[in-house]
């Protein structure tokens, strides 16, 4: 009698060893695989979208010369850094920058920025694009390019870096 209890918990033991194996043995379904890799991916055509409005309201600004506009679209943090010019670090620095930048504008003058490429996500993005300057008879006076990155804040994208450099003359 002893020797079948003794059988029967050996057999019980291998039979849970096999069972705990069996159910921790990873599977190789590809649609278990791919349901755990799926991340979802950030609405670039969105995103572009809202960046480019921005853009448009940045241009308009500087066309207009309006200062406080053109440093709204900065954060309290951001770094700027332009052609020939010491960083300018936050937004009173920033704030400097474009005032002198302003000061020296020709009159009647109209600025367009271009996105060229934006890669990132929903939080950070960065914007590589170019600026064209005309002047009241449609001549292009200005080619530059830049790049910028914004990052998402309380729900409104300010720039936290930019870096502008000027074409050859």
């Amino acid at each position: 009698m002893q020797s079948t209890n003794f059988f029967s918990v050996i057999a019980t033991c291998i039979a849970l060893s096999i069972f705990t194996v069996a159910c921790n043995t990873p599977t190789n379904d590809a649609a278990t695989k791919a349901a755990e890799t799926v991340v979802a991916q950030p609405d670039m055509a969105k995103i572009k979208a809202e960046i480019k409005a921005i853009e448009d309201a940045w241009a308009a600004a500087s066309n207009a010369k309006d200062v406080a506009t053109i440093v709204g679209f900065y954060a309290d943090d951001a770094i700027s850094m332009n052609d020939d010019l010491p960083m300018l670090v936050g937004k009173a620095a920033i704030q400097k920058g474009v005032e002198v930048e302003m000061a020296r504008r020709k009159e009647n003058t109209k600025t367009v920025f271009e996105t060229l490429d934006l890669y990132g996500d929903e939080s950070r993005v960065t914007e590589v694009g170019k600026t064209t300057q005309t002047d009241s008879t449609g001549k292009v006076i200005y080619t530059g390019k830049y790049m910028a990155v914004w990052e998402k804040r309380n729900g409104k994208w300010l720039t936290i870096r930019d870096i502008s450099n000027d074409d050859a003359k």
